[in-house]
């Protein structure tokens, strides 16, 4: 390997307000859907209920969110030790609820913008370049219950007000923005980042194609506003990515494999970077017995998308999936929101992830040969189970070797071209997971003690990768190659 990484790499880490926040009812902020998700590895199984209608029922559920890591009391704190690990830039999201409460008032509430006048004063302290997600899994609570989702173009404008309220206050101070979080991920799941569920019409996949349609509007809105206030912002779209393999060399599961390609990691980002629906719309509509003219759009709409894609693509890679459709009897491994069959060639996490840093490889290469856009990993980790020894040191070697090896992915792209303009891992500090609502499912450099039920002192301790990563940011990745 011959190349180095650039010297204005983005070196740094990931977050999200609704996993690490707390706060929930402070600063005036309103209620999210993530404050409806009940903690514990069944949430899923629980929303997916035809009775799961939203309701906070604390007698029957835990709800972990509410108090995240109290990074609301403690942000300053996190933020030094991001910058005592060297971080060239951090990756966090701004609460839709906390800025309109309900969603659909027309005036923001201050208190919630003061809060992130704080939290971007403070990364900028530090030398450290915000990159901000609008909209990260957690919608106001009220747009899901009284409107239905994004399934509702009503939406649109709320999430226009919203993201037009960001940026004008922003745009000074930060440079890198996204859209959407993980925006295709409701192909499989869209509870959280579209807010349905089965009572609200999650099992109709019209509902999941109408409300991409608004959400790919009101990307297109925020780039155009963003835009207008300095050209030279950059605002990216957020993608789930799973490389894709087929299980052997028949010619069915290579077609299935193309096809999962285009349906699950391409889509979105064909609409959102190349500013228009691909030619595979029609195929991928008509499996849900769907044409175009069964969703409302309009040619404005249309124009809108071609006139305004985005400017880069973050994506999230955790993990690869293996394609097999000729219904063999295989072990099945799932993982970030999507399933497949067992690859044998792979190790896995302890939540069953398959572990494959070549694949990120791949992924790169796939994207950057489809869009030739800058392209920014703004998640990658390892969720595991760390056991803190009678000091609360955490000796993480699993994690470290996760990461290095992604991070040799990323040089052998690089090499390979590819324009990479950064990395985030997910979780950089210990928060509550999105999948499991667990914080025994820990991504992070910095250990929270915090556990299950809620119990701990709260207080942060560097783990063996802190002072690992201190090392990759200060050689700029070359301790790793």
């Amino acid at each position: 390997m011959t190349t180095e990484f650039p010297k204005n790499f983005l070196w740094g880490g990931a977050t999200a307000a609704n996993q690490l926040e707390g706060g929930y009812q402070e600063g005036g902020r309103g209620l999210s859907i993530a404050d409806a998700l009940p903690g514990g590895p069944d949430r899923f199984k629980i929303v997916q209920q035809p009775d799961f209608d939203w309701t906070i029922d604390e007698t029957r559920y835990r709800y972990p969110n509410h108090l995240g890591i109290d990074h609301f009391h403690h942000f300053r704190e996190d933020i030094a030790l991001f910058a005592e690990m060297g971080f060239k830039c951090y990756r966090f999201s701004i609460s839709w609820s906390r800025i309109f409460p309900q969603g659909d008032e027309t005036e923001p509430n201050e208190a919630g913008l003061q809060f992130y006048d704080a939290v971007i004063a403070e990364c900028l302290k530090y030398q450290i370049e915000p990159v901000i997600t609008i909209s990260h899994y957690e919608m106001p609570l009220n747009l899901a219950k009284k409107y239905g989702g994004w399934k509702n173009k009503a939406l649109i404008k709320f999430y226009q007000l919203f993201a037009e309220t960001v940026l004008t206050r922003y745009h000074q101070q930060v440079k890198y923005w996204l859209t959407f979080n993980e925006i295709n991920s409701a192909a499989h799941f869209p509870v959280m980042g579209q807010g349905l569920v089965p009572a609200n019409g999650a099992n109709d996949q019209r509902n999941i194609f109408q409300a991409w349609h608004n959400q790919f509007v009101s990307s297109a809105l925020a780039v155009k506003i963003g835009h207008q206030l300095d050209p030279n912002l950059q605002i990216g779209c957020m993608i789930l990515y799973a490389t894709s393999y087929g299980y052997d060399s028949n010619p069915v599961n290579q077609l299935a494999t193309l096809q999962q390609n285009q349906d699950f990691n391409f889509f979105c980002g064909d609409v959102q970077v190349r500013g228009q629906y691909p030619a595979y719309t029609k195929r991928l509509l008509a499996e849900y017995n769907l044409k175009f003219s069964d969703l409302d759009w309009t040619d404005e709409e249309l124009a809108l998308l071609k006139a305004y894609p985005v400017d880069y693509i973050g994506f999230s890679y955790y993990m690869s999936t293996t394609i097999e459709v000729t219904q063999q009897d295989h072990a099945s491994a799932n993982g970030n929101l999507v399933g497949g069959v067992k690859n044998h060639f792979l190790k896995a996490s302890d939540w069953g992830w398959q572990i494959d840093p070549t694949g990120l490889r791949i992924a790169l290469n796939q994207l950057y040969d489809r869009y030739k856009k800058p392209l920014f990993v703004v998640e990658n980790g390892l969720g595991a189970v760390d056991q803190p020894d009678a000091q609360m040191q955490i000796h993480d070697d699993y994690r470290i070797d996760y990461l290095q090896a992604h991070i040799k992915a990323m040089a052998g792209a690089i090499d390979d071209g590819v324009n990479l303009m950064g990395y985030t891992p997910w979780g950089c500090i210990d928060l509550v997971s999105a999948s499991t609502g667990q914080m025994s499912k820990r991504y992070g450099f910095i250990y929270v003690d915090l556990d299950d039920a809620g119990q701990g002192t709260l207080k942060r301790y560097p783990k063996q990768s802190f002072y690992w990563y201190q090392k990759v940011i200060q050689s700029n990745g070359q301790n790793c190659l």
